[in-house]
């Protein structure tokens, strides 16, 4: 399928960031001379999305000012700067600005490279994976050794069928969880209106049967500190060379 709604996950503080982030929120911190968030956008745009809620809480301003320059997708701003809800909240929230269509849901502080050329992208063959009669969430996975700037822990474990559980070692492939998903925006309406890590969600999806994982193609990279800014621009360098 093609999902043409989006939401990215933006509000956090950056604290490990600091003192970069004393002075800019951490999705406006540029890598290899782009914003992080950028690469997020341009990759739900190239995959075929039309409108992106985008939540915001630090240096709301800043990032308001940023996005209200791009073209594509349309922005749409959650206003967070009274309340931080963590991610679960900030999604349900989201959400309302939306319709009751498919969603793809990407985090701020990561992306990737290394896509090939004339193949579909990554976002298209989450798109195109997910499947609401047996997914309550698809997401994005990737091999460790296919990371930088992760902390060097997976986070799930891959049966033969794209079926993913909590990792654990010898069951299945393990994966770490690339910060995008696709799920329904129904699978929130239960919600609280206090913040709320997502995990609850991806808790519940494993003891149904329901949450799925899709191999990433290219190079993952994640920003964390400001000693992982040169590790991440050099793999950019290198896998652009």
């Amino acid at each position: 399928m093609t999902i043409e709604d989006a939401m990215v996950l933006a509000a956090g503080l950056g604290t490990r960031l600091r003192p970069i982030t004393d002075r800019m929120p951490k999705p406006l911190v540029p890598i290899a001379g782009k914003p992080m968030i950028d690469y997020g956008l341009d990759a739900l745009a190239a995959a075929g999305v039309k409108r992106a809620v985008v939540n915001v809480h630090h240096f709301a301003e800043q990032m308001i000012a940023h996005l209200s320059a791009r073209q594509k997708p349309e922005i749409l701003v959650s206003d967070e700067t009274e309340q931080l809800l963590d991610s679960g909240g900030g999604l349900a929230k989201g959400l309302k600005r939306l319709g009751r269509g498919p969603v793809l849901v990407m985090n701020a502080d990561l992306f990737w490279i290394g896509e090939r050329p004339g193949r579909p992208t990554n976002l298209q063959r989450l798109a195109e994976a997910f499947d609401p009669e047996r997914m309550d969430i698809a997401m994005l996975c990737v091999r460790l050794e296919d990371t930088t700037g992760h902390n060097g822990r997976n986070d799930f474990s891959m049966d033969a069928d794209g079926r993913l559980s909590r990792y654990r070692e010898g069951a299945g492939t393990p994966v770490v969880y690339a910060g995008a998903l696709a799920l329904m925006p129904a699978l929130l309406d239960d919600a609280p209106a206090e913040p709320f890590n997502l995990n609850i969600y991806f808790d519940r999806a494993i003891a149904a049967g329901r949450l799925f994982g899709l191999m990433l193609e290219g190079h993952w990279i994640t920003v964390g500190t400001p000693e992982a800014i040169g590790a991440a621009e050099a793999a950019v360098a290198r896998i652009a060379a």
